[in-house]
């Protein structure tokens, strides 16, 4: 009993860790773009999502219950074997949180802990102690879905944006309104991520609490304890800031104006809420990534760099089979060394955090340099103040263009008629002179003189 006890306090423990590193590898989620859009300063946004990830972790436990009473299967394990498989699993998930936190890759903190549940329980149980139909419809259909959906949503959004603001193109601060909109859909954002992403780590301890029969299994909200523990744990864990991975997110993956961002961060909080209502265990990094790439498509003149958007996309894919391969390697320690095992193990846990830890110091990521490219001017991209036209603007500018072609050729025709008028009345004019000059006597002789008959006979 004593053993069980202190296995408990551990998966406890780890799971808080973890809780506290999902809290600070998912601070991107709410705040990269109104950081890289100059709508907060990172201090005061990573505070503004910390207090809401508090509040939003007591709103809702449908995504606790999922992982709780819907994963694995509780009644295949024996008890002496659950919990040290939890621990495993736990083991896994925090490894690779930490590894992609030091690379500064925005992956998936649900993903790697469902990954190392799954991987631990097919090494301790077997393919009987997983339900994997509650695996495809609450973990893998939404992993696909919602960044789709997500991007498709921010997508249109932000073409709904500028073609209603469109009044206001070639003025680069016209559509500052957006900025105060921002801090409005990013707190939603923080809420919303309260909402599921802290409901993880309560079903993990539930499981934990079941499997030792301090909560009966038939009671599938945790203890009120458990989320307290679990709210404070992450708001801690989202106010000490993921830096790097809000520099990847919002200023490596695409060019991020105002609109966008508003448009993103709408599109992010309306998926993560519907999914926690619905118990879907989503992945929240997915779901911010898929809205910033859709909302870059959907500015015209952006550009998002697919090279950064492949990179995210592997860690996404390699998350669940790597958390699980590290979980079924702690697994396998303790199934071949019972409790020695679960000691290598977690000093094995602790030698890995501790040294991820220490070589991310070498290459510090903090408030004061997370957007260091555009600190002094409160943006975080470059964009040129005019964007390309829209084919109504194109079709304007073409008419005009004829319209003002075809009154230079009017005025060329008029100024050529003046010109051979005035041409024509000079050669008149001139025809006329020559004849007058014809006219006149030859010779100089006056017309009053007389003959020269006359003159003779006068003589």
């Amino acid at each position: 009993m004593e053993t069980a006890v202190l296995i408990v306090v551990l998966v406890i423990a780890l799971a808080l860790f973890f809780d506290f590193t999902n809290g600070f590898h998912d601070t991107a989620n709410a705040m990269a773009t109104p950081i890289a859009t100059g709508a907060l300063k990172p201090k005061t946004a990573v505070l503004l999502a910390a207090v809401l990830n508090l509040v939003g972790a007591f709103l809702s436990t449908e995504v606790s219950k999922t992982v709780s009473h819907g994963i694995i299967r509780e009644d295949s394990m024996q008890g002496e074997l659950f919990l040290p498989m939890i621990f495993a699993g736990l083991i896994g998930a925090i490894t690779w949180n930490m590894l992609t936190w030091l690379l500064g890759l925005p992956s998936s903190s649900s993903h790697a802990l469902f990954g190392g549940l799954i991987g631990a329980t097919l090494v301790g149980v077997g393919v009987a102690g997983i339900d994997f139909g509650m695996v495809l419809s609450k973990i893998i259909l939404p992993a696909l879905i919602a960044p789709l959906t997500a991007g498709i949503i921010a997508f249109a959004a932000t073409k709904i944006a500028y073609s209603i603001t469109r009044r206001y193109d070639g003025k680069p601060d016209g559509r500052d309104g957006f900025r105060w909109g921002q801090i409005f859909t990013s707190s939603l954002v923080a809420l919303a991520h309260g909402t599921n992403d802290a409901q993880k780590t309560m079903g993990v301890i539930t499981l934990a609490l079941i499997a030792v029969g301090w909560q009966n299994s038939e009671q599938a909200d945790p203890y009120l304890w458990v989320i307290i523990a679990c709210a404070v744990t992450i708001a801690l864990g989202t106010y000490l800031g993921g830096w790097r991975i809000i520099r990847t997110l919002g200023k490596g993956l695409t060019e991020v104006k105002p609109a966008q961002g508003f448009s993103a961060e709408s599109s992010t909080a309306a998926t993560i809420l519907a999914s926690s209502a619905f118990g879907f265990a989503l992945s929240t990094t997915q779901v911010a990534s898929g809205s910033v790439i859709g909302s870059g498509l959907g500015r015209r003149g952006s550009t998002v760099r697919w090279r950064t958007a492949g990179r995210i996309a592997i860690g996404w894919v390699l998350t669940l089979p790597a958390a699980g391969a590290v979980g079924a390697i702690a697994a396998l320690l303790v199934t071949w060394l019972g409790n020695w095992g679960i000691a290598i193990d977690a000093v094995l846990a602790l030698a890995v955090i501790v040294g991820l830890f220490l070589r991310s110091r070498k290459d510090a990521v903090t408030h004061a340099n997370a957007m260091s490219d555009v600190a002094e001017s409160g943006l975080a991209v470059d964009l040129p103040d005019t964007p390309p036209p829209t084919r109504r603007q194109q079709r304007i500018a073409e008419a005009k263009a004829e319209a003002k072609a075809r009154a230079e050729a009017r005025e060329q025709a008029k100024t050529k008629a003046k010109a051979d008028a005035k041409a024509k009345s000079e050669a008149k004019a001139k025809g006329k002179g020559d004849a007058k000059g014809k006219g006149k006597p030859q010779g100089g002789v006056s017309a009053t003189s007389g003959s020269p008959a006359d003159e003779e006979g006068s003589k």
